[in-house]
């Protein structure tokens, strides 16, 4: 056994004797679910925490432990978890009725600020979820186009069943996929000459969450635009978490407009929400009063709460003033993090952008899936299990989520806190083959 293997049992151990109640509890919901979970990214070793309930950026758990959460709900927490204009938006919705059956008072405001937002977005649709979206936007793209083919992107995460890490996913809907290396422009301009007359879509994060937060370089994002234009396929920039980095997301940053975008996470506002939205072209053909319209159906779609909670959040909790000082705040507390983190070792690389963060430990910064080392998740998995043991919860793959309710006191807890395990353990971690 390593020096690092003791260090983690240990840390396991010591998690495992503060946290009876949580433990106990997980072991009891494994006689009703596999392994007594309902969502795999959420089960770490060895158990995950109980959360009895959250307040503003805090968690409270079974076990009476109080965690500033940087889980952030793997992005979709940016309001925190009382945020009281969102909770007295729903609490007004819900008092008038909860499944209506018919179009509310909320889906066009929301739709209408969607579209202000986003510099492609035109017309927008409504769904349940990213990965809904997502889906949705592939079969619009093979429609328009008559075309099979999906480029995507190694270590690339549009959804439970588009999940392309670590070989892919036979979960995965059975489309004709194409994948590529993040963050290489000569690879996507060498595949669509050759194989650019079959390819319906290309989908692509701004920012490679699940691989550890990459950053996508403007000459391979503009190369993404250039090659799909000229060959007639439609681009998707996957905007489910980094719409919130900014007023108008990554797009509007870059001045890059893509055909279609889809979001997720945060939009609703706390509740379940995904919308697909882009050009006037494509997304004009779900108008059910035109012959021959596409039919997009689900019960849930304009849901008050979350259509309520989602204009609520758009148009005062993040509107676009504060969400560009959000990425302003953030974006500096990130790089101050990394310099901090080299300062202990040059081969830390804090990457992402804003309040999507991720911790690399390599020679050079990180720009694709592949450049993730055994380092790397080694750190990350000290990282969750010290942050844990010292009131600040941290993924168990390493992500770190910024909330609109942190403090400047909160940002520094969390500072203090990775280096701390960073000083402590990081070289230990660096000896990873």
């Amino acid at each position: 056994m390593s020096a690092l293997d003791r260090v983690i049992d240990d840390l396991k151990e010591e998690y495992s004797q503060r946290n009876p109640r949580s433990q106990a509890m997980m072991a009891m919901a494994e006689n009703w679910m596999p392994g007594g979970n309902t969502r795999s990214v959420l089960h770490f070793d060895p158990f995950p925490l109980v959360i009895e309930r959250g307040e503003g950026a805090y968690l409270h758990d079974v076990d009476g432990h109080v965690l500033l959460d940087c889980v952030g709900e793997f992005s979709a927490g940016l309001y925190g978890h009382s945020d009281p204009q969102i909770l007295g938006a729903v609490s007004t919705a819900m008092a008038s009725g909860i499944v209506l059956g018919a179009p509310n008072l909320y889906e066009a405001r929301l739709a209408e600020l969607v579209c202000e937002r986003f510099p492609s977005v035109d017309l927008v649709r409504f769904c349940n979820s990213g990965t809904e979206a997502n889906v949705l936007a592939a079969v619009t793209a093979r429609h328009v186009t008559g075309r099979s083919a999906i480029v995507v992107f190694d270590g690339a995460y549009h959804g439970g069943v588009m999940t392309f890490g670590g070989g892919g996913n036979p979960m995965n809907v059975p489309f004709d996929w194409i994948v590529l290396p993040y963050n290489d422009a000569e690879q996507v301009r060498k595949t669509f000459a050759e194989e650019g007359r079959r390819i319906a879509a290309a989908f692509v994060e701004p920012v490679l969450g699940a691989a550890g937060n990459i950053a996508g370089q403007r000459e391979f994002l503009q190369a993404l635009r250039d090659e799909t234009e000229k060959s007639g396929s439609v681009l998707i920039f996957d905007e489910v978490k980094t719409s919130r980095l900014g007023s108008g997301g990554v797009q509007k940053q870059l001045g890059i407009t893509p055909d279609l975008t889809t979001l997720g996470k945060y939009l609703g506002g706390g509740f379940p929400l995904g919308a697909f939205g882009g050009s006037e072209r494509i997304m004009s053909r779900f108008n059910p009063r035109i012959a021959g319209n596409l039919s997009h159906a689900g019960t849930f779609n304009n849901n008050v709460c979350s259509m309520a909670a989602g204009s609520m959040g758009l148009s005062e909790v993040f509107s676009e003033e504060i969400a560009d000082a959000f990425l302003e705040k953030t974006e500096t507390f990130r790089q101050q993090l990394d310099r901090d983190l080299k300062a202990l070792s040059p081969r830390f690389h804090v990457s992402g952008m804003g309040s999507l963060i991720s911790i690399h430990l390599r020679e050079t910064a990180p720009e694709r899936a592949a450049d993730t080392t055994p380092a790397s998740l080694a750190f990350r998995r000290v990282l969750n299990l010290t942050g844990l043991l010292s009131g600040v919860a941290f993924t168990g793959r390493g992500d770190i989520f910024l909330s609109l309710p942190m403090t400047d006191q909160d940002l520094a807890t969390i500072r203090a806190a990775i280096l701390k395990t960073a000083g402590e353990y990081g070289a230990l971690c660096l000896e990873q083959a």
